[in-house]
Order: structure tokens, then sequence, then C-alpha cells
């Protein structure tokens, strides 16, 4: 009978998966978010084939591609975050929770007073993104759950006194 190596490894639990999961839909929903003001601007059939300022505001192309930009960056960030925090890195964790918090309070702004500052007109991404706000929810409550917390080291063993 072969003999089973000793496996001193963390074990993982769920509710670092479900995160994964979550910051997997995120970056679904921002890979999304880098095309869909192109193509509503129609820069894959025209290229970029207008002015980007009017003074200095910038016009609907020039927010569309400050869009697909910010949002391709957050998409690439999400991906260095889901391999740190696949590895448990304690640095992927505080990251994630900087990140869930600021984004969280962003989108809930959005929900509460976009509608109200801008009145019946419509701006970029002015309309509260209810997948977003669910998935920072989730993992939300699933970064601050002991065992989460314990395997990242961002909490001690109870069992363990402190000095």
């Amino acid at each position: 009978m072969a003999r089973r190596k000793k496996n001193n490894r963390k074990k993982r639990p769920i509710a670092v998966t479900v995160i994964a999961v979550a910051i997997v839909a995120l970056f679904l929903i921002h890979l999304y978010q880098v095309f869909e003001p192109l193509i509503r601007q129609q820069v894959f059939q025209n290229g970029i084939a207008g002015r980007l300022f009017d003074g200095w505001r910038l016009t609907d192309l020039g927010r569309a591609l400050l869009s697909s930009v910010t949002y391709f960056v957050l998409s690439v960030a999400g991906i260095a975050v889901l391999i740190g925090f696949l590895r448990l890195r304690r640095w992927s964790w505080v990251l994630l929770m900087s990140w869930t918090g600021i984004s969280l309070a962003i989108t809930l702004v959005n929900y509460f007073y976009a509608q109200r500052l801008l009145g019946a007109q419509r701006l970029l991404g002015s309309q509260p993104n209810y997948a977003v706000m669910a998935s920072n929810v989730i993992i939300a409550f699933a970064l601050n759950m002991t065992e989460v917390q314990r395997i990242f080291g961002i909490r001690r063993n109870e069992s363990v006194p402190s000095l």
C-alpha cells in the first residue's frame, strides 16, 4: 500500500472559492464595460474619427475611451488580485477588502444620488450596476468570515494568548 505524503498546506475554505468566483464575475462585467462604450460610439466601425476634447471637456467619444481604459485597468488589476488571492497572499486580502469597500461606496452613491443629480440626462455609467453591487456585498461578507481572515493571517487563533 502506498503511503500518502503529509500535506502541510493550509486548507482553503469554501468562502475563498466563492470570493474567487465573485472576482471572476466582476472581471467579466468589467470586460463587458470595456467594449460597450466603444461599440456604442462605433469605434470599431469608424475608428477614432472625432475629437476627444471640446475645450476643457471630454466629448462623448473621449468619455467612452476614458471609461474603456479605466475598466481595462480594473480588469487587469482584478486578475492580479485573483492570482494573489488564490495563492492565499495577505496583500491580496487587504487590497480586495479596500477595493470592495471603495467600489461599494461608489455604487451606493451612484444608486442613491445619480438620478437626482443628473435629472433626466443619462450620462456614461449613470445607472446603478446591480451585478457589481451584489458581487461586492458577497465579497465583503465572505472576506469578513473568521476562517478566511485566519487563513490570510488577518486574525489570529483565539486559543493562542495575546501579548
